[in-house]
């Protein structure tokens, strides 16, 4: 059976403003997308989830934004090629900083928010996001759905590339996410998010919105530190995986 890694959004302050319970989910996890500044997170944030991260073992990836601190990162926004590439090796060169002080390393790059959804279809801006890696570390796995433009663009450019899939996530019958703003896109119910997450890693495949089962084959299961119960949810799911003789580790 392939081995599963558990990732989670982290570091998601910002000044006295604090969203996810880092230090918990990071005895859970085994990678965390550290947000860089663009849709949340501050230098002090990054500084702490980066020295929290390094001391578990867990990896540490940049999770990568449109700069919208305002919108979460959620907000559809238009950002010219150029501009989007350098500000994505902009936010993983700041993370960057961190985690070498912390004696790791940026461990892979994964968009956030709007930016992840854009560049499911989007092949401008998913090759911006590319470029942006490319600039900033050419050796860097890029985290993404499966089938994504994203992914396509960053294995074309020799860009190492791992899919993923959310547990707490509704899916539609292509593959792709559900839109927050539609009625049942996040799955609240604790059980079900746990079969999920075991039919996930097992088997390869999850029901959609629709009721119909399909195949979102990953490496990665993505857990949500921003819900209520986050980490006792993570707890559940990662028990469970064990468990039933999925072995738990990290992609890279």
């Amino acid at each position: 059976m392939t081995p599963i890694d558990l990732n989670a959004d982290l570091g998601e302050g910002f000044g006295r403003w604090h969203l996810t319970d880092d230090e918990q989910l990071l005895s859970v996890v085994t990678s965390a997308n550290v947000a860089c500044g663009f849709h949340a997170g501050d230098a002090v944030t990054m500084r702490r989830v980066c020295e929290l991260a390094a001391e578990r073992g867990v990896r540490i990836g940049a999770q990568v934004s449109y700069r919208d601190l305002a919108g979460f990162g959620r907000r559809a926004m238009d950002v010219p090629p150029d501009e989007l590439a350098a500000e994505v090796a902009y936010q993983i060169g700041a993370l960057e900083v961190f985690t070498r002080a912390a004696g790791a390393r940026v461990a892979y790059v994964k968009p956030h928010g709007a930016l992840y959804n854009r560049v499911v279809h989007d092949e401008e801006q998913a090759g911006a996001v590319v470029d942006g890696v490319l600039l900033a570390d050419a050796t860097l796995p890029v985290l993404g759905l499966p089938g994504s433009r994203l992914l396509d663009v960053a294995e074309k450019a020799g860009l190492p590339v791992v899919t993923e899939a959310f547990t707490d996530r509704a899916y539609t019958d292509e593959g792709t996410l559900v839109p927050r703003g539609e009625e049942g896109a996040v799955i609240t119910d604790p059980g079900a998010v746990v079969e999920r997450s075991m039919s996930l890693a097992r088997f390869g495949v999850v029901t959609a919105h629709s009721g119909r089962d399909i195949a979102v084959r990953a490496r990665s299961l993505c857990l949500h530190g921003d819900t209520p119960g986050a980490v006792d949810l993570a707890r559940q799911v990662r028990a469970r995986l064990e468990e039933s003789g999925v072995r738990v580790e990290a992609f890279v």
